[in-house]
């Protein structure tokens, strides 16, 4: 099958004969990368490999909470980059995140992007994050595709070090068979880089932005199946080093020495597997034989694939095992506080004890002891005996009839119970900045703990102020009613969470925090929180008031930071 670089994808060559994966980005960031409130996954990291050519026109005016097609929500732009902008948005449709490329429709690769995007979805393979739409309405051009909250890329798990060989050996197999997929398809990537290689929770390794990410960027090559697998050859280079096979520092990785040419990664490292090692040289050194073996080069996914093949296989390390240490008896038990230890093949001696009290003093202090254990038992006898007489005689006044009178004040009077309050309604409270999820407040009171509304990510913490003073919920009680205790179900755990409750005069309170009465507060690191009021107050509208988030993991919403969620609430009283 003849190469190409993207399917029915014609695009201008501006490739050059520098390895594309030799080259970084110069890419820039939305404002909205300056915001506290902000997603750590990026879909293009900044330094991503590539050469970027302007577009004819300019980037779309569009903002976080726009819609497209009235079900794509944008929430953050994490790339703003020569006329197009790429998203993390929701689809309110499928309640899931997605990840969006947004471009006018009369860019100069519009037409490029889409035919890639449209052939890309059609490949199916789950090795790929895939194309879930591709779009033009409203002179825009979108693509949608898959956002995957608890994948980790490359770049990130490359920061604490080198992968360990059976690692390492997955990845560039499951890298090299999907590409290999991809290109009998017609299909190539031309920009694969540690920011496209994602690891899943599972395990799985996925590639994201097949042709698309070539597309927006107008690359082209004229041996895309070479291009694709020597950039296979750097990342295996990468994984093994923890350094970059080239000479400029690229993906937060530093590059080879200046003037030395391309070192075998087992002379870069030291423990680095040879197998793999050479993989890497034939990969990436496709002008002629490796550097210590005279195997032809690898110059196609598919004849990468065969090598990997023909390469005994990598088998995941052991797990190590800790012996439990031996068995050692209290010296409590022993009787031995005090000795020394023993040693191997010493038979210690076993000290007498201390002989009985025989002095005068000795004799004296047992016959005192004596008196007291004797007084003590006659003391407790009297107060048994006294105790048995009693009980006899409130026995007797049982069969007695007991009557009481109206006047008879201490007579039937029993605490009143304790009932929960329905909570009529609710609405979010914006003390300042924009709101969190005003959509999902219902979610808090509808009695299914899957269903939250939550806060939005926040890079410091736990305490919101200066930035955010809190974030909070009024919920209507339908009438006055004196509330005695609440309790909070959350969806985070961690350092710490702290809940206020303010009695306030609507929905819409008509003063700030500070003109409010305070119910109670409580701080928690768990997921429920269960708050007493300090103050008995009759109120209709109750404001939870959140101040303090704690540090919790990405979800399909947003990246790990500082936020909380709120499942169920329930007032009582």
């Amino acid at each position: 099958m003849a190469e190409r670089s993207t399917a029915a994808v014609d695009v201008a060559d501006n490739s050059g004969d520098e390895p594309l994966t030799a080259k970084a980005d110069q890419s820039t960031s939305d404002g909205v990368a300056q915001d506290r409130e902000r997603d750590t996954d990026s879909d293009e990291p900044q330094g991503s490999g590539g050469t970027e050519r302007p577009g004819k026109a300019s980037p779309p005016e569009l903002h976080s909470g726009h819609k497209l097609a009235r079900r794509y929500r944008l929430e953050e732009c994490v790339t703003r980059l020569d006329g197009f902008s790429s998203w993390r948005a929701v689809d309110e449709k499928l309640r899931r995140a997605v990840g969006i490329h947004v471009l006018p429709s009369d860019h100069t690769r519009a037409r490029s992007v889409l035919a890639a995007a449209r052939s890309s979805a059609l490949l199916g393979d789950p090795r790929f994050v895939q194309v879930l739409d591709a779009v033009e309405e409203n002179d825009l051009v979108y693509v949608v595709h898959e956002w995957l909250p608890d994948a980790v890329e490359l770049t990130t798990l490359l920061a604490t070090g080198p992968l360990e060989a059976h690692d390492a050996y997955q990845m560039v197999t499951q890298v090299a068979q999907a590409m290999a997929a991809a290109h009998r398809e017609g299909l190539s990537h031309l920009r694969l880089n540690p920011g496209t290689i994602l690891r899943t929770s599972s395990g799985q390794w996925r590639i994201r932005g097949l042709a698309v990410n070539a597309a927006l960027r107008g690359l082209s090559s004229d041996t895309p199946q070479r291009t694709d697998t020597e950039a296979i050859g750097a990342l295996l280079y990468a994984a093994l080093t923890q350094r970059w096979p080239y000479e400029d520092d690229a993906y937060g990785l530093s590059g080879l020495p200046k003037g030395v040419g391309l070192i075998a990664p087992d002379q870069v490292r030291a423990g680095v597997h040879r197998g793999l090692s050479e993989l890497a040289m034939r990969a990436l050194a496709n002008d002629g034989a490796t550097a210590s073996r005279h195997e032809a080069p690898c110059t196609t996914p598919e004849e990468l694939v065969k090598a990997i093949g023909e390469m005994p296989r990598i088998r995941p390390p052991e797990p190590s095992f800790t012996a439990p240490p031996d068995y050692q008896r209290t010296t409590y038990q022993q009787g031995t506080y005090g000795r020394p230890a023993a040693h191997p093949g010493i038979t210690q001696p076993v000290p007498a004890p201390p002989p009985p009290l025989q002095s005068r003093t000795g004799k004296a202090l047992k016959w005192t002891v004596s008196a007291l254990l004797i007084a003590a038992l006659g003391l407790g006898s009297w107060q048994l005996a006294e105790a048995l007489m009693d009980q006899g005689k409130k026995s007797d006044n049982t069969n007695q009839t007991h009557t009481t009178d109206g006047n008879d004040k201490n007579g039937g009077i029993t605490p009143k119970p304790l009932t929960q309050i329905k909570i009529q309604g609710a609405q979010e409270y914006v003390a300042s900045g924009d709101a969190q999820a005003p959509e999902d407040v219902k979610n808090t009171y509808d009695g299914d703990s899957s269903t939250y509304w939550r806060t939005k990510r926040y890079e410091d913490g736990p305490k919101l102020a200066p930035y955010k003073p809190g974030v909070g919920i009024v919920y209507d009680l339908g009438s006055p009613k004196e509330i005695t205790a609440a309790s909070i179900g959350l969806r985070y755990p961690g350092d710490h969470t702290t809940v206020h409750l303010y009695a306030t005069d609507s929905l819409s309170p008509s003063t700030g925090i500070a003109g409010m009465k305070e119910i109670g507060t409580a701080t928690t690191s768990g997921t429920s929180l269960t708050m007493k009021a300090t103050k008995t107050l009759k109120t209709q509208y109750v404001l939870l008031w959140i101040t303090d988030v704690p540090m919790a993991p990405s979800d399909g919403y947003s990246g790990a930071g500082y936020k909380q969620a709120i499942t169920d609430v329930k007032f009582t009283g």
